[in-house]
């Protein structure tokens, strides 16, 4: 076993220097590898697969079971404090208390009602994560969720429909029901065609077990079977951030109350998630911002400028790697998951908010 190893040993050194952006890659000791057992060789090895199919990754790992943060710790604690810029020794903490004790009313800086989005990841701890899944696991996924669902039909503001892709399942969508969920941005893609997802064994045995929940007016949607087990959002046109941040917390408690299983957590690490870069709070939060003199000329760099010390990513309306509107509507997010706390998010994107409107109102008197 072990000589059959020694090539992949020999590729990882490699790859140390031809990618010095792939984060698993730089984490990965010879020393401490060899001091593993055959089992746990091949585990961490399964950890870094996508990693090493695609040298390009940045994080480069997806965990696959509950406790391989825990038990392969050695490494997924240098990579996570790499990627996450914390120390190895950091202990993260859970708290939905925003600190300043108010609603986070962006109408304080002259705002309008605008679109606000949180999502969250969550596993649950009897489950392997979407990367060791198996066929079997993943329509119980889908099982266990179709009757948490029905639970929350009698809640107004959580009830909804099911949708699923999994094939001959009564709920399944056609072709093109599925192709326009996807175009209004409340499914996820295909993933039988990402190299990464592919690679790391998440988007294994598309697309069964896969579905989705949905208000009527899409202000609650929860993914199942995609990067994690279920992906959880709240959305709203409104003012007022902290109602979405409670809206979502009271969400998350009644599914995994009516699941029957608790969600995964870790100790140190908070909210376990298939990707290390979600570890912790496994939360994004978001709003789309009209900067139109920020972004003059269709370029994002002088908002990027502002929004970096505020610890605040910049995307294209629809995501990562897609263009800004054509008005020069943004989507600013923290870019922090972990230690940080679920209150702390949605205040330093309330305060965000505020430095950049203020900077694009001198902009334009100027």
């Amino acid at each position: 076993m072990r000589d059959q190893l020694n090539p992949i040993v020999e590729k990882i050194a490699l790859l140390k220097t031809s990618h010095p952006a792939n984060i698993a890659v730089q984490c990965f000791d010879p020393e401490y590898f060899g001091s593993l057992d055959s089992g746990l060789q091949q585990r961490l090895l399964d950890c870094m697969r996508s990693g090493l199919d695609n040298p390009d990754s940045e994080m480069g790992c997806y965990a696959c079971l509950v406790d391989d943060y825990e038990v392969l710790r050695p490494f997924f604690a240098k990579a996570i404090s790499r990627y996450h810029g914390i120390d190895d020794q950091s202990h993260h903490v859970s708290d939905w208390t925003v600190p300043q004790g108010d609603m986070l009313d962006i109408t304080k800086f002259g705002l309008p009602a605008l679109s606000l989005r949180i999502r969250v990841g969550r596993n649950f701890a009897d489950l392997p994560l979407t990367s060791a899944m198996t066929l079997q696991d993943r329509t119980s996924l889908e099982t266990r969720m179709a009757a948490v669902f029905e639970r929350l039909q009698s809640n107004p503001e959580l009830a909804g429909t099911y949708v699923s892709l999994t094939p001959g399942h009564p709920n399944q969508l056609t072709k093109p029901e599925y192709e326009k969920l996807v175009a209004d941005h409340v499914i996820f893609k295909a993933m039988d065609a990402d190299p990464y997802l592919i690679s790391a064994g998440i988007a294994g045995d598309w697309p069964h077990g896969r579905g989705c929940y949905f208000t009527r007016d899409h202000s609650f949607i929860v993914w199942v079977g995609e990067e994690d087990h279920l992906r959880i959002m709240c959305m709203k046109k409104g003012t007022k951030l902290k109602l979405v941040l409670d809206q979502l917390h009271s969400a998350l408690q009644i599914i995994e109350r009516s699941a029957d299983s608790p969600f995964a957590r870790s100790n140190d690490f908070g909210t376990v998630t298939t990707c290390p870069t979600n570890l912790g709070t496994g939360m994004r939060a978001s709003i789309h911002l009209n900067l139109p003199h920020l972004t003059a000329g269709g370029s994002v760099d002088r908002v990027k400028e502002i929004a970096a010390p505020l610890g605040l990513g910049i995307r294209g309306m629809g995501g990562e790697h897609t263009p800004i509107g054509a008005d020069g509507t943004v989507d600013v997010s923290p870019r922090a998951r972990l230690c940080i706390t679920e209150g702390e998010i949605v205040s330093r994107l309330y305060e965000g908010i505020g430095q950049l409107i203020e900077a694009e109102r001198r902009l334009a008197s100027d």
